[in-house]
């Protein structure tokens, strides 16, 4: 029992705030609305952040690769070898996850283009210029 309320507890307001992109999934231009422009800026700062954390990552592996170099003992050795191994491993996963969502995007042809809704005809029986493909 316990178990299923922790479950409702944090269920719970992860479906109210997930409301909003439920209820503008049929925006024609959900990028123009304070949500979208959020979504919008968040995948951005993440997407430039990327390339940074991998390139600190290298430095934690260069960083371990000196301290191999200049150590004059035994522990020192066994240490620098522990942050080259979690250098590597950390470049590793990084590069492995940004290569698996890259090659599920082109798999699955994802883009981030929004479609153009289509528009409804008026009284007069013309359809807005929105509707018409360009």
């Amino acid at each position: 029992m316990k178990l299923i309320r922790k479950i409702v507890l944090y269920a719970t307001p992860a479906m109210v705030l997930a409301l909003p992109y439920v209820v503008l999934a049929q925006a024609s231009d959900v990028r123009n609305t304070g949500i979208g422009r959020l979504i919008n800026l968040v995948g951005t700062a993440i997407r430039d952040i990327i390339p940074i954390i991998i390139g600190l990552a290298v430095l934690v592996f260069l960083w371990g690769v000196l301290k191999y170099v200049i150590a004059k003992d035994e522990d020192s050795q066994k240490e620098a070898r522990n942050v080259m191994l979690w250098g590597i491993i950390a470049i590793f996963v990084m590069v492995s996850v940004w290569g698996l969502v890259n090659v599920l995007s082109s798999t699955l042809q994802l883009n981030n283009n929004i479609p153009n809704s289509p528009g409804l005809p008026s009284p007069g029986g013309s359809v807005p210029s929105s509707a018409t493909p360009q």
